[in-house]
């Protein structure tokens, strides 16, 4: 009983040492913050225009210039203080430290900024864990928060541009792009211009696909950040429908290993963006065998010796799945 009783008040100092440390530190950190701006510390963004009149030009064509007069908006504070904090301090003392500038902050700091508004969305929400996050690349070393000429009826591509392409929304503009999408990822990822200036390609230097069509620059869960949860290949699928399935008779390397296990996804010097300048090379990387010529299992009239016999596609025509046929003739 005695042993009892002693636990019980052991827990329960326990229990108050542990509240009043708790209570101690929100103290303390509750002093260590800063006092909260009140109403009138916010005087708008009209009133940067006598001084910042060019970036107040550039700013007032964007999207985030256009927030004060959508009603969801009418209790958040927006414009230049959103992202600068409250101005009327800086205007009365003419003190340019009374603002938050971005000229010294890093890019994580100039991130986080950038993310107390966009986040909570699939788009942005795994930013943190991308690779751009990782290689210190932020929010403004590819978007412009004060946007700058706009760009209508133009991709911007670098090559090549397609009539169908002038015809699309331009995402420069439309994204706050410091440039067209294909120069700001070839920026960093030149070895993909080589691959999109292949015979075979997909037409991204002419503007008729976008790498963020197959990657989320923002991050994401998949390998390379491919769009899409349930898989790299769903970005592929998203144009090649007839390829998905399910099929009643499946080909393997599709559901295994995916569409790059045949195919490279950016460009190649063969044939339908294949890995190999011939179809039969890629079948016989799985279909070998050191005790017969030709696949396994397959009729004897199979002589890759012959030429009627080397391009394995001619038979076997449904090659990614088929509903009528294990052998993907139809």
């Amino acid at each position: 009983m005695i042993k009892t009783l002693l636990l019980c008040v052991s827990l329960v100092a326990g229990v108050m040492w542990l509240a009043s440390g708790s209570a101690s530190q929100s103290v303390q950190s509750g002093q260590g913050k800063p006092a909260a701006y009140s109403s009138e510390d916010y005087v708008g963004s009209e009133a940067c225009k006598d001084c910042h009149e060019d970036q107040f030009k550039h700013f007032a064509h964007t999207s985030h210039a256009k927030l004060a007069g959508l009603g969801s908006w009418k209790s958040k504070v927006t414009g230049c203080e959103s992202c600068h904090g409250p101005g009327r301090a800086h205007i009365e003392e003419g003190d340019p430290t009374k603002m938050m500038s971005f000229k010294n902050k890093t890019s994580k700091q100039i991130s986080e900024t950038c993310l107390t508004c966009h986040a909570g969305k699939e788009e942005h929400n795994n930013f943190r864990r991308g690779e751009h996050w990782r290689n210190d690349v932020g929010c403004t070393d590819c978007h412009s928060s004060h946007s700058t000429v706009v760009l209508m009826g133009n991709p911007g591509s670098i090559s090549l541009v397609s009539e169908a392409a002038r015809r699309n929304v331009d995402t420069r503009s439309a994204s706050m792009l410091r440039g067209s999408e294909p120069q700001l990822c070839i920026g960093c990822h030149s070895e993909m211009k080589a691959q999109f200036s292949m015979p075979f390609r997909h037409k991204v230097l002419e503007g008729l696909v976008k790498c963020s069509d197959c990657h989320n620059p923002h991050g994401g869960f998949e390998l390379k950040q491919a769009r899409l949860s349930t898989g790299a290949d769903n970005a592929c699928l998203k144009c090649h429908t007839d390829k998905q399935g399910p099929f009643v008779f499946e080909h393997a390397p599709l559901k295994i290993e995916g569409c790059a296990s045949c195919h490279s996804p950016h460009g190649s010097a063969n044939s339908k963006l294949l890995a190999r300048s011939r179809v039969q090379q890629l079948c016989l990387e799985c279909h070998s065998n050191a005790h017969e010529i030709g696949a396994p299992d397959t009729p004897n009239f199979h002589n890759q010796a012959q030429l009627r016999y080397q391009n394995c596609t001619t038979c076997h025509v449904r090659i990614h799945g088929s509903h009528v046929d294990r052998f993907f003739f139809r």
